[in-house]
């Protein structure tokens, strides 16, 4: 699959409302030759056009592991909104899994493993298949199932400092881009402390960026499917603020 030579590597990681509960008929088709799939764990040799539902069949049993789950999500519209304003092919790599904890997250964990395989993977593909990558970042949704935990704010927040300075270490890449979690729809206070942990590290770190808080703002329009996971509609809002955020934020670097 052709490419422009010149792309921004990007994983994108997390839960479910990152891996995607949508409907992937109701998502965006991606701009020809604006979006690609490294698809690490079932096609690592080549690259794909980035499509819904977004790594679907990427399912490493030792790993990130929830096959036939992913539906549709918000990728393919984020990929659509910052492309259009960079002018630079996106290559996404998935590693989202639905109802994790961020202890699961912890490095040692099965599931970062899994995500440094998949980056060092990605970069040894680009890098031998004459890609240069100009910008290399994660996207990070996760902590629903914290809330539901009642996991402590302090104790949240510093395992997800932990989780993405070590991943961005091990993978090489320069930011964090935070798309904060919306509310659980029956409960919507329970999963405060978990959004404003988010807020504090996105405050408290220049390479944690948050690009995204319209989640919350979605049970009000109805735009949820259940207690805790959205309609594609949803995704698509999301994908498409928080691509253009990323955009911005790398034109003024």
């Amino acid at each position: 699959m052709e490419c422009t030579q010149l792309v921004d590597l990007i994983f994108f990681m997390g839960q479910s409302n990152m891996a995607g509960r949508g409907d992937a008929a109701l998502a965006p088709a991606v701009t020809p030759g604006m979006g690609f799939e490294y698809r690490a764990v079932t096609d690592p040799a080549q690259l794909h056009p980035l499509a819904e539902p977004f790594g679907v069949n990427e399912n490493d049993p030792t790993g990130v592991n929830e096959p036939g789950m992913k539906t549709g999500s918000m990728v393919s519209a984020f990929v659509n909104a910052c492309t259009a304003k960079t002018g630079v092919a996106i290559v996404g790599v998935s590693c989202a899994k639905g109802g994790s904890s961020i202890t699961e997250w912890l490095p040692g964990m099965p599931f970062f493993e899994d995500a440094v395989r998949r980056a060092r993977k990605a970069r040894k593909f680009l890098a031998e298949s004459g890609y240069t990558i100009r910008h290399s970042a994660m996207v990070w949704c996760q902590g629903c199932t914290d809330g539901d935990l009642h996991t402590l704010k302090a104790v949240y927040k510093l395992d997800t400092d932990r989780v993405i300075h070590e991943f961005m270490t091990d993978a090489g890449l320069e930011t964090c881009f935070l798309i904060q979690i919306g509310n659980q729809r029956d409960e919507p206070e329970l999963y405060v402390p978990i959004q404003q942990a988010q807020e504090e590290l996105a405050a408290a770190y220049d390479d944690i960026v948050m690009v995204s808080r319209s989640f919350k703002t979605f049970a009000a329009k109805g735009l949820m499917k259940d207690r805790f996971h959205y309609l594609q509609p949803a995704y698509n809002e999301v994908g498409e603020e928080a691509g253009k955020n990323v955009a911005a934020y790398w034109a003024e670097k």
